[in-house]
């Protein structure tokens, strides 16, 4: 097993690879959300639904959860937030009249238009620390363990 820490098999959480996935996709994050939480009165679930929309035009509640990968509870709040504030809204679902499509509003196209170059400046300067050739490789890293993890999670699935 690589040990980079030099902790061994102690069992020590600050060691454990999702621990260290789970803190470093949390801090992030809430680097990027307080950014627009001041200017746009936004929280960490209401913007990954505002940007999924954003980039899907319209998604049913379902798809939310699964391209946010957030509880369905948490996608639940963030929608209603959005909706009582008038940034997100439901139109008819034309594939099954039993759902609605959510989609933004134009006041949620708006700060999402807004928001997404913030984001995006943020991006880019976390990246600026990382050395040539290393923002591909941990795009890559990344994209392998997402991919094993749903695999494997697929796996267990299948056995229960």
């Amino acid at each position: 097993m690589n040990d980079p820490d030099g902790q061994g098999e102690s069992g020590q959480l600050a060691g454990f690879l999702p621990y260290q996935l789970s803190v470093t996709s949390n801090a992030v994050s809430s680097l990027i959300a307080e950014r627009y939480r001041k200017r746009f009165g936004l929280k960490i679930p209401e913007w990954r639904v505002m940007a999924v929309l954003g980039d899907a035009g319209s998604a049913t509640q379902r798809d939310l959860t699964a391209a946010t990968v957030m509880d369905k509870v948490a996608v639940n709040r963030a929608v209603k937030v959005l909706e009582d504030r008038g940034l997100v809204g439901r139109v008819p679902n034309p594939e099954d009249g039993r759902s609605h499509l959510l989609e933004l509003t134009g006041e949620g196209r708006a700060i999402h238009a807004e928001v997404m170059p913030l984001a995006r400046a943020t991006e880019h300067e976390l990246i600026a620390g990382l050395a040539a050739g290393e923002e591909d490789a941990l795009r890559r890293l990344l994209a392998g363990l997402r991919q094993r993890a749903e695999t494997l999670a697929q796996q267990t699935s299948q056995q229960t």
